[in-house]
């Protein structure tokens, strides 16, 4: 197996984090309405039997830097493949609605945690050239997994009664997989040095990932290790600028009203006056849209920057959002006008914020707090997703589609402006350079 070929497989496996994240996420929505009627369950029930795997996402992003830091990114990732895999068989024969919960919040957070811990991992093993089509591995996974997720419960839904454990219960295969596949892949070099102080281990696999720069690699992290007394603690105040940037970019991701026309997609469109066997064709074309453009994206993240893929995705957003806002406004709802601003949308998300999330954060924080900064991005892009998600029904009803739009339309300007203004270049540098460059910034 060559050099390229061998950070391949590693990043891969870890980004099968992001594949089951995708999955697990979406699957729900081809079960969701058989569990209400087979438990009957009321309306709070039915709200949380879909909303509690997220629950556990958000507790399982706060705290998955936790694990990765005292056991390693690896045994993290393995015991995340265990969660997909107790998750997935315990759904699928739950045999009642308790037991049901328990094991959807246990997938939840399997979720939450590959969310730090997969893309912190494929960053400290990359190298700088190719880190960002590496990280944005993830990315297309996870848009990959709610793809299959739709295919797999559209092919399962003929299977009787019990299908709703089949699509459920599907997900044990690729999780045996990463789970297997987690075994074979060495452990992350600032981890074992970092952490572990295992200066021969770390250069092994240093010299696996490129020998040309591996001492230099390992004198460096050396270096930053011994150069000042630098805190563990994340909001010590020497990390307000990471931070910042984390939360802004994690913030700005949600508020550009992605998670509110992913899921509610059939809705707005019904907003608009068109039917309903539009929700098919939405959801389908939204998931496509999203995984071809998170793949023209990650084929360009290191030539052209993440900047440069930011500002062309602000830009596209503010358009087309400001478009949608505008129909609403004047009612102009003819032909397939706002669907197709909507498909224009997600191409614009998925080749900038979609992509260049995960990338970002994982590798803005310094080595002693990456793991904890991590969680942090993922932890707030999480709770804003729940709010949006929640909140947006109400806001639609209450302020109208045209406000609604507008709101998101202003807090991707502020978006562009804080691209223009405040957001470093990391393309091509190494991670301790990445370092300096950010405290300067």
């Amino acid at each position: 197996m060559s050099q390229h070929q061998r950070i391949f497989f590693w990043s891969i496996t870890a980004a099968l984090g992001g594949f089951l994240f995708g999955f697990d996420t979406a699957v729900i929505s081809g079960v969701e309405q058989s569990l209400q009627s087979l438990w009957k369950l009321n309306v709070w029930e039915h709200g949380l039997t879909v909303s509690i795997a997220l629950i556990g996402t958000v507790i399982g992003s706060m705290t998955g830097g936790i694990p990765a830091e005292r056991l390693g990114r690896r045994i993290t990732l393995f015991w995340i493949a265990v969660l997909y895999l107790l998750a997935s068989i315990g759904t699928a024969l739950a045999p009642n609605w308790p037991i049901f919960l328990l094991f959807r919040f246990l997938g939840g957070l399997g979720v939450g945690a590959s969310s730090v811990a997969a893309p912190m991992y494929i960053t400290e093993i990359s190298p700088a050239k190719s880190r960002g089509k590496l990280v944005g591995l993830f990315q297309f996974n996870i848009v990959l997994g709610i793809l299959v997720a739709y295919l797999s419960n559209f092919l399962l839904a003929d299977m009787g009664d019990e299908s709703w454990r089949w699509m459920l219960g599907v997900q044990a295969f690729p999780s045996i997989i990463f789970l297997v596949a987690v075994i074979a892949i060495p452990e992350s070099p600032r981890w074992l040095l970092l952490k572990r102080g295992q200066e021969t281990e770390a250069l092994k696999v240093l010299n696996m990932i490129d020998p040309s720069t591996a001492t230099e690699t390992l004198a460096a992290l050396k270096q930053s290790n011994t150069q000042t007394t630098k805190s563990t603690r994340l909001f010590s105040g020497q990390y307000k600028t990471p931070v910042m940037l984390a939360v802004l970019f994690a913030v700005f991701n949600q508020v550009s009203g992605i998670n509110a026309i992913i899921y509610y997609a059939p809705r707005i469109f019904e907003m608009t006056g068109l039917g309903k066997s539009s929700s098919l064709l939405s959801s389908a074309g939204v998931g496509l849209i999203n995984l071809i453009f998170t793949l023209i994206s990650m084929n360009l993240i290191d030539r052209y920057g993440r900047r440069t893929l930011m500002k062309i995705g602000s830009v596209g957003l503010i358009v087309t959002l400001a478009l949608v806002a505008r129909a609403f406004y004047v009612e102009d709802f003819s032909g397939m006008t706002v669907p197709l601003l909507l498909f224009v949308y997600i191409a614009f998300f998925g080749f900038s914020q979609g992509a260049v999330i995960w990338v970002f954060i994982s590798e803005i924080f310094p080595n002693e707090v990456r793991a904890s900064g991590q969680a942090l991005g993922s932890f707030t892009h999480w709770i804003m997703a729940a709010l949006i998600t929640f909140t947006f029904p109400y806001l639609s009803e209450r302020f109208g589609g045209g406000n609604t739009f507008l709101f998101f339309t202003i807090m991707m300007v502020l978006q562009l402006l804080f691209v223009l203004r405040i957001m470093p270049e990391t393309k091509g540098t190494s991670l301790e350079k990445i370092e300096r460059t950010v405290f300067a910034h």
